[in-house]
C-alpha cells in the first residue's frame, strides 16, 4: 500500500461515500485489512450525514494537509466544532494551544532599561 492511502485517527480528510456524497471530516477508526475509514462528517453535501460518522473506502479519500500555524480566531473555532462534536480530546488539545498562544500574547516586550546618554556608566549603577 503507498503513502497515498495511509491514514491514521485524527486525519482530516476529504472524498466521496459509496452513495456519492462529497465529504470532509477525520478519521475515527483505520481498517487496514478491508482499506476503508470510518470518518465523522463534519461537512457535507447531503445535510443529514453531517455529525454522523460514516465508513468509507480509503481509495476514496484524499488527506488534506495539516495546517501547524494556528491564531487564536482560528482556535476558537475549532474548539467550538469540538464541543458540537463531543471530542473531548481534541477540545483538550486545542485548549492547550489556545493557553499557549496566550501565554505568548501576555508576555510584554520589553524596552531597555537604559538608555544610553550623556554618562553612560551612571545608567547602569545598582545603587539608584
Amino acid at each position: 500500500m503507498t503513502d497515498k492511502y495511509r491514514f491514521e485517527n485524527g486525519d482530516w480528510v476529504q472524498g466521496g461515500s459509496r452513495d456519492g456524497e462529497l465529504i470532509h471530516g477525520y478519521v475515527e477508526t483505520v481498517d487496514t485489512h478491508k482499506g476503508m475509514l470510518q470518518v465523522k462528517v463534519v461537512d457535507s453535501d447531503n445535510e443529514k450525514a453531517i455529525g454522523k460518522s460514516i465508513w468509507i473506502v480509503n481509495k476514496r479519500a484524499e488527506k488534506l494537509l495539516e495546517i501547524t500555524g494556528r491564531n487564536e480566531s482560528e482556535l476558537l473555532a475549532l474548539i467550538d466544532l469540538a464541543l458540537l462534536f463531543k471530542d473531548e480530546q481534541w477540545f483538550k488539545e486545542l485548549s492547550t494551544k489556545l493557553a499557549a498562544i496566550k501565554k505568548i500574547q501576555e508576555v510584554p516586550i520589553k524596552k531597555t532599561e537604559y538608555l544610553i546618554s550623556g554618562n553612560r556608566m551612571r545608567n547602569f549603577d545598582v545603587k539608584r
